[in-house]
């Protein structure tokens, strides 16, 4: 076993952030990849199954990535698309 192996194998995932539904969460996800910090969003078969228990979609990344993952999130901007008439 290589030891990057050894090292995935007790490492340990934490969520940095949640979304409403996956298209948002892959867009998280996404984001963080491009600043090189590997993620996953989990979750995403119950986000929006009922009104009355919904569920989140959790993006995860390595524990030591945290808080990176976390100011990467913070500096995200959630315009509106802007649509020509």
């Amino acid at each position: 076993m290589l030891e990057d192996e050894k090292n995935l194998d007790t490492a340990k995932l934490v969520t940095v952030a949640e979304r409403t539904d996956e298209l948002s969460a892959s867009i998280v996800v996404s984001v963080l990849q491009d600043a090189g910090i590997r993620a996953v969003a989990t979750g995403g078969f119950t986000s929006g199954f009922r009104a009355e228990a919904p569920g989140m979609v959790k993006i995860k990344t390595f524990e030591e990535d945290a808080e990176r993952a976390r100011q990467v999130i913070d500096e995200i901007k959630m315009d509106p698309p802007v649509f020509d008439d």
